[in-house]
């Protein structure tokens, strides 16, 4: 029994160093899974963070989905590879653009109105975004096969433009093309006098989304005014990084000490089980290739304290039930079943605190929110699962006295 307990003692410890590594340093040559691969937001790396205002009062979310697609597409053609554009509120978006000084450049770069243009084989202009009424994603049959495609609709004037224009270029190809880059190259099928036209062979259903998306950008009903713009200082955002870490680590190393001082064998079970928590969220961040921030940074430290409450819950459960006259197996059963519930509901309130933070926030809130969620998730794990086979392998390899485990 002790050499079985030894040997799971000491897988779990290669686990916990595998763990660590591999958020450390990443596997592969991309550093897969590392820390590396975590971005880091804007008040950390330092950039710009601009606002934009719809000058509408009330537009639709296909609306406020095209101006992001405009925006989107523009910073991508402005190498703005890491830049993050998001809803905010009804008439709201937010722009987060890393590694940018100038917030007025930024707002020249990616603030016009984008301009939406159907060109003729010869590069004229047929009509422009003003002339679209609606661009949508539908799906049709052909011949038993289910196909997406994309609808346009225009306006009296754009109707009368390009009916023109289809039946001068029946055979040949219209281009469309969003801020002078061609994004679509139909070929004209038919003359087509009702206002209404199909684009066909643009994709998976998730490519016609984008291409709509993208059509009705250059036709927006309304202008984005930059509401607000801030810029941080990368040598700022640096050093808050270097506080926060900082602190976090002096806090977990206080922590690590106090669970070991003052609850002894199932402290250090815990604070095992942190090591490996610690590992795996750093794992996940990676994954999801989330954006780190310094409420996300905080996020991670709450979810620390909660799972060594959790374990405090434990501990105290086991500690009433060896004073009560039970054995240690079944003080230790007994602790981890008795302990469940409570941590259970308290964990859960949580997460649905951190669900709603999510759902409704942005920027970093919702950074704050993901981080915490991610962290109850595998700090619940770790209290509950590895920390119970932990103290269980303890108690198989003889470490069998009582006031070890807090008993008066």
């Amino acid at each position: 029994m002790k050499v079985k307990s030894g040997l799971i003692l000491l897988l779990i410890v290669v686990l916990i160093g595998l763990t660590g590594g591999v958020a450390y340093f990443g596997i592969g040559e991309n550093n897969f899974l590392g820390a590396q691969n975590i971005r880091q937001g804007l008040d950390l790396k330092g950039g710009v963070n601009i606002v934009y205002e719809a000058d509408k009062e009330n537009p639709t979310a296909e609306e406020m989905s095209a101006a992001i697609e405009m925006i989107q597409g523009r910073l991508d053609r402005g190498n703005y590879t890491e830049a993050e554009v998001a809803r905010e509120g009804n008439r709201r978006i937010r722009v987060d653009i890393p590694g940018v000084e100038d917030p007025n450049k930024a707002i020249e770069d990616i603030g016009a109105t984008a301009q939406l243009q159907f060109l003729s084989p010869e590069g004229e202009v047929i009509l422009t975004g003003n002339e679209v009424k609606d661009a949508r994603r539908e799906m049709i049959n052909d011949n038993g096969i289910t196909k997406a495609v994309v609808a346009l609709e225009f306006n009296s004037k754009g109707k009368d433009a390009f009916a023109k224009a289809t039946e001068k270029y029946v055979g040949q190809i219209i281009m469309i093309a969003l801020d002078e880059t061609i994004i679509s190259a139909p070929k004209v099928n038919a003359v087509i006098t009702e206002g209404n036209a199909i684009i066909e062979g643009v994709g998976t259903i998730e490519e016609a989304d984008e291409l709509a998306a993208r059509i009705k950008a250059g036709a927006l009903p309304f202008k984005l005014t930059p509401l607000q713009s801030n810029s941080v200082g990368a040598k700022l955002g640096a050093s808050a990084l270097e506080t926060s870490l900082k602190a976090g680590f002096i806090g977990i190393i206080l922590v690590l000490l106090f669970m070991l001082v003052v609850y002894r064998v199932p402290g250090l079970a815990a604070d095992l089980a942190l090591l490996f928590y610690c590992g795996v969220v750093v794992i996940i961040l990676s994954y999801l290739q989330s954006t780190l921030t310094l409420p996300g940074i905080a996020g991670i430290i709450l979810s620390v304290g909660m799972a060594v409450d959790a374990n405090v819950i434990i501990f105290a459960r086991i500690q009433e039930e060896l004073n009560a006259g039970k054995t240690l197996r079944a003080a230790v059963d007994a602790g981890f079943d008795k302990a469940f519930s409570a941590i259970l509901d308290g964990n859960v309130t949580t997460l649905i605190a951190a669900g709603v933070l999510y759902w409704i926030g942005t920027g970093l809130i919702k950074s704050f929110a993901q981080t915490l969620g991610i962290g109850i998730l595998v700090s619940m794990f770790t209290a509950l699962v590895v920390t119970r086979i932990i103290v269980k392998q303890f108690v198989n390899l003889g470490l069998k006295n009582p006031k070890l485990y807090g008993a008066k």
